[in-house]
């Protein structure tokens, strides 16, 4: 037996569940391959109680991670990538700049999406974590990110 799944994407004259908010936010990421975006996620709750909060970045070649930022880790995420996912024509995928095959496959190792508890309007990260938006990806510096926010 086999079941159907049927995707309705969200359109804008469509109601969201009850206490649910949601905004498309856009970034670019000429400057670094890595933005710390908890601040703009930190605004997005203002006015929020309590409930769960997921940042989704809707693109192939991006991720998001959870870490510490301005002590010299993002230099140390970067080179660790770089080793990981060299940019050379090793790659099947081969559009693109050189090396682009591994932007595809970054997002099994930096996944696309968080979940974050949300206690009285803010997000319940340890002293020293943020969000962070990581694009290797150089042929598309233009990046949507997926704020939502389920109260509960």
């Amino acid at each position: 037996m086999h079941l159907l799944r049927v995707f309705v994407p969200l359109r804008s004259r469509d109601r969201l569940p009850r206490g649910m908010r949601t905004e498309l936010h856009t970034y670019d990421t000429t400057a670094s391959p890595l933005l710390d975006i908890s601040t703009d996620v930190q605004q997005f709750l203002v006015g929020a109680n309590d409930g769960m909060l997921n940042v989704f970045v809707p693109h192939a070649t991006a991720g998001l991670a959870i870490m510490e930022t301005g002590a010299g880790s993002e230099a140390d995420l970067e080179a660790t990538l770089d080793r990981l996912l060299p940019r050379d024509d090793r790659w099947t995928h081969r559009h693109g700049s050189p090396g682009h095959g591994a932007d595809h496959v970054l997002p099994a190792f930096i996944s696309p999406s968080v979940s974050i508890p949300v206690v009285d309007g803010h997000m319940q990260l340890g002293t020293w974590q943020s969000i962070v938006l990581v694009d290797l990806n150089r042929d598309n510096p233009q990046r949507k990110v997926r704020f939502s926010f389920q109260e509960g």
